[in-house]
Order: structure tokens, then sequence, then C-alpha cells
């Protein structure tokens, strides 16, 4: 079985579905918008507006039928009280679900992945399954999956270490960097799945701390909580060098990732 499109997305795709009072029935038409709209391309393409403005006016005509449900019916409420457009609560509700859907499928096919390369991690996780809960944040900290750099341009002159950011200059984040610094994490290049404390970044920080990382953390522990115990055997199907990588995502992912039990 191919555990990206039979497993880790459908399953992303429909928590984020029922969260958001989206139809179920319907998340394939979202993995073609996401598939489309987040390509990292140097120039413009068609393909990324035309995908946003499905889902777009697809929220659109949800919210104007009157029956809406989950996250999406609480937000109706906000055209009333708050003074919120429709046309603004259809752009956050598409935004959350890219965005979500994105980033939990992403980790959960890294975390599988590395599970399945480490069956020494399998077998400490079956012997004691009540510390899936650490063992996600350690996941979280090793495998972090942003294709590229974080763009950030300098508000004013920043001196970090020997080096001078002066103010204009473009900086690129590497966020794996900073959950390998060995001044925060002993040892980090092993992975510790009792790791305490584990203050990885995975979620961000500051005002741009992930609102929906509970909701996350969760999505993982049952999800793989879920594959190691309904499927004992399971194994990668293929070499793990013979995955071919989508390099052109902005989350950096295995087109399928094949296994065998």
């Amino acid at each position: 079985m191919d555990l990206h499109h039979r497993y880790a997305e459908p399953y992303s795709m429909l928590l984020l579905c029922d969260l958001l009072g989206l139809p179920g029935e319907d998340w394939r038409q979202w993995a073609s918008s996401v598939d489309m709209g987040f390509v990292t391309s140097p120039v413009p393409y068609e393909g990324a507006l035309a995908a946003w403005n499905k889902d777009h006016e697809y929220v659109l005509g949800l919210l104007r039928s009157g029956r809406t449900t989950g996250l999406l019916g609480r937000f109706s409420e906000l055209r009333t009280t708050h003074g919120l457009t429709e046309e603004q609560l259809a752009t956050m509700v598409a935004g959350l679900f890219a965005g979500g859907a994105v980033s939990t499928t992403a980790f959960l096919l890294h975390a599988i992945l590395l599970l399945l390369q480490r069956p020494e991690l399998v077998g400490e996780l079956r012997e004691r399954p009540s510390r899936m809960g650490q063992a996600v944040e350690e996941l979280l900290r090793w495998t972090l999956s942003i294709g590229d750099g974080l763009p950030r341009i300098a508000t004013e002159d920043v001196r970090l270490g020997d080096v001078l950011i002066s103010q204009g200059d473009l900086v690129l984040l590497l966020v794996e960097g900073a959950n390998h610094d060995p001044s925060v994490f002993p040892d980090p290049e092993r992975i510790d799945l009792g790791r305490e404390p584990n203050p990885h970044l995975a979620f961000g920080h500051g005002r741009h701390f992930c609102p929906a990382s509970g909701l996350a953390r969760a999505h993982a522990e049952v999800a793989l909580s879920a594959l190691l115990e309904r499927l004992p055997g399971v194994r990668l199907a293929v070499p793990s060098e013979t995955l071919v990588w989508r390099s052109w995502f902005i989350k950096r992912v295995p087109e399928r990732l094949p296994v065998i039990w």
C-alpha cells in the first residue's frame, strides 16, 4: 500500500474537513488544489490562482447556503458579531485547510519513514506505547520538513554572533539548524524518544507559534499508534534510496511511500 495517498493524506484532509465543517466526500478536490497551489516556482503560474479561486468559491457557496457546521459554522456567526465579510471568512477557511493539511501530511510521512528505517525505535514504542506523546515531540524535532529556508527581511541592523545583518538584508532561516543546536539539545544527532525537555521549533515561536499545535500533536499520536498497532509487520516495500521526492513543493515529501506487512 502507498502510505502517502492511501493513509497520511486522506487521514489529514478528512480530519481538517471534519474540524472545519467541510463535506468529507470532497477531500480529493481539496487535495488537487493543495498539490497545485503549493508549488515553489520562481515565476507566477496560472494554476496557483485557479486552485485558490476554486477553493475560495467552494467555501463561499457553503457560507451562503446557511447549512454550516464545525468551525465554518462558528465563523459564519462572525459576519454579524464582528462585521467580517464572506470573502474574508472564505479566505480564512481555505487557508486553514491548506496549511493544516499540508503540514500534518508531511510530518506523518517523515515520521513513518524514519520509524520504518529504525526498527529499534518501533520496538521501543511497541514496548512502551505510553511514550508516544514524547516520541511525537522528538520526531517533530528531527523531521521538520520545510522545503526551503524561511525568508525574512531585517528591519534594523542586528548582530548574531560575529555576523552583522544590516537593515534590508534578506535572511534565510534554517529551523532544522535550531532544532539540532547542541547548546539546547544534548547529543542532538541522537534520536531520543524520551527526550525531556524538548523545546523544538517545529511549531514556530512567539507570535508565529502554530495555533493548531495541540491538534497536530493529537493527530500524529493517533495516526502513528494506529499504524503500529494494526500493521505489526509493516516495513518499506522498496529501498529508501529509490523513493522519489517532490522537490518543487513547499514541503519536502515523497511522492509515494510504498509499504508491505
